[in-house]
């Protein structure tokens, strides 16, 4: 999820700081939630949740494994070439 939040929040074109905005949560949380694997765990699940609610509410929809896109859109196979 971490690397999904980074990805939505960029093609939003969205600062840190906005997002921090609109979520409410703290700078600092939201670079831990899109930090370095080794800061799993400092961010609880409700947090990252109302951070995902905030990029959702702006339009992004979070895909699982072999959901499809509502629209257009890219999405990344997990594989690089």
């Amino acid at each position: 999820m971490k690397v999904q939040i980074k990805a939505a929040r960029d093609l939003l074109a969205m600062t840190q700081q906005e997002l921090c905005e609109i979520a409410q949560v703290p700078l600092i949380t939201l670079r831990r939630i899109e930090g370095r694997p080794d800061h799993t765990g400092l961010v609880g699940a409700e947090t990252v949740s109302r951070v995902k609610a905030a990029l959702e509410a702006q339009g992004v929809q979070f895909l699982e494994a072999g959901q499809v896109a509502a629209g257009a859109g890219v999405a990344f196979r997990g594989t690089k070439e």
